[in-house]
């Protein structure tokens, strides 16, 4: 990944993460702030201000519920959907066998 100016140690090693995420595949901000020994409300700061999205792909991170959060919701519904991860009519994560979470922290130092 290049480094752009605005851009903290911090939200590389979230961006870093995110890229390890397969795709069709979601994680969630508390699997993804414990491998960065960090907090989910962090990792959500992170993505919120992810200049690289879709290609650094934030969408695949939603909250431990199942259903998507954060901004452009209309965007990340449409990215999930077209890697074949499906909500239910409630916005809820259809397919729990998804979750993905075999982050390789030492990737993320």
């Amino acid at each position: 990944m290049s480094k752009h100016q605005s851009v903290t140690k911090y939200q590389e090693r979230v961006y870093a993460a995110l890229q390890q995420i397969p795709e069709g595949r979601i994680t969630s901000y508390a699997a993804m702030a414990k491998a960065l020994n960090s907090s989910p409300r962090a990792v959500g700061g992170a993505l919120r201000v992810n200049p690289f999205a879709p290609e650094i792909p934030c969408h695949r991170c939603i909250a431990s519920t199942g259903a998507p959060s954060g901004q452009n919701q209309e965007s990340k519904l449409k990215l999930l959907k077209e890697e074949g991860v499906l909500l239910d009519a409630s916005g809820f994560l259809v397919n729990k066998s998804l979750w993905w979470d075999e982050f390789d922290v030492a990737k993320l130092k």
